[in-house]
């Protein structure tokens, strides 16, 4: 499977991914989710049973984009992206909330490069591999922007993120933008970390947005999937040796690495969301001013969208 992470194209639409319940019973809530070790702990608390299938659903999707799309185009009711995801979805016209925030990336963001690219200069003329996202492409404006280089100064080679490894292997790419836990996999083959989001913490961030359509639909369902998903992150804070068990497979990564990849990130518990989420002034909108700015000032959005109704933190459990 091509297990992606992180523009909202806006062109294609894709089937129906689940059909919904019917009748009397509760309205099926899907939620579309990417490969990465950010939203681990929303997959480890459908893995500890905490939600029930018939009314709580985790779609695990392909690439970023598809993503995205299907929550664009209503196949999912919520997904988890970034914040810069989320922007362009907004400019799309796509109405919605963050409702959770999951992370930020603190160095499991990083651009791997082949041996023999020592430093950010030797990256003049050298094939960039990134997928066409938001994140990627957010990464790669930072790595440029830090080296001193102008875009027409690198070759932008599209890489999804199922092919990285097979793309580096095979000699197409230099360079390669990538993401936990590929980047580990690409370390096993033999790159080199040569610049992470350490440089530049709480840049990308990591969140649950929901169609506001659903959340007045359904909002049982969605207070059902964050008190889960707090449920989850206090079993990896607590017992942690079988949180990573349980989360190993599914990112294709022994539980030690899954250990290591994690400490590139930073979670959000719940105090921390309700200061991001709630209030007169939450905090996740300096953070998205912020991330709009870049995006902006690089070409990824054409203006920055209105951020009115930018979060809605009625679903947040009242404890952990």
């Amino acid at each position: 499977m091509d297990k992606g992470r992180r523009r909202f194209l806006g062109a294609s639409a894709l089937a129906p991914l689940l059909l919904g319940a019917c009748g009397s019973q509760s309205p099926l809530t899907r939620v579309g989710g990417i490969l990465w070790i950010g939203y681990e702990p929303l997959f480890l608390a459908r893995e500890l049973g905490l939600y029930d299938a018939n009314t709580l659903r985790l779609v695990e999707m392909p690439s970023n984009t598809t993503n995205l799309m299907s929550l664009a185009i209503g196949d999912v009711e919520a997904a988890t992206l970034t914040l810069d995801e989320y922007l362009l979805a907004r400019e799309g016209g796509v109405d919605l909330r963050v409702i959770l925030v999951f992370d930020y990336s603190a160095g499991a963001d990083v651009v791997m490069s082949r041996p023999g690219i020592e430093r950010l200069g030797d990256l003049r003329g050298k094939r960039i591999g990134v997928e066409e996202t938001a994140a990627g492409a957010l990464m790669l404006a930072k790595l440029l922007e830090t080296a001193r280089l102008e875009p027409d100064e690198v070759v932008k080679v599209h890489v999804t993120a199922d092919r990285q490894l097979r793309a580096y292997q095979a000699g197409e790419v230099d360079v390669l933008v990538s993401w936990e836990p590929y980047a580990t996999q690409l370390q096993a083959g033999g790159a080199r970390r040569l610049f992470d989001s350490r440089q530049f913490p709480g840049l990308i961030v990591d969140v649950l947005v929901a169609r506001t359509d659903a959340l007045e639909r359904a909002p049982g369902n969605f207070r059902r999937l964050l008190a889960g998903y707090f449920q989850a992150l206090d079993h990896l804070h607590t017992s942690p040796d079988d949180a990573f068990r349980r989360m190993a497979p599914r990112q294709g990564m022994r539980p030690e690495e899954v250990r290591a990849a994690q400490q590139g990130i930073r979670f959000l518990d719940l105090a921390g969301n309700r200061r991001w989420l709630d209030g007169d002034t939450p905090g996740l909108v300096p953070a998205t001013q912020n991330v709009g700015r870049i995006m902006v000032a690089s070409g990824l959005l054409k203006r920055m969208p209105a951020l009115d109704g930018l979060t809605d933190a009625r679903f947040l459990p009242e404890e952990a």
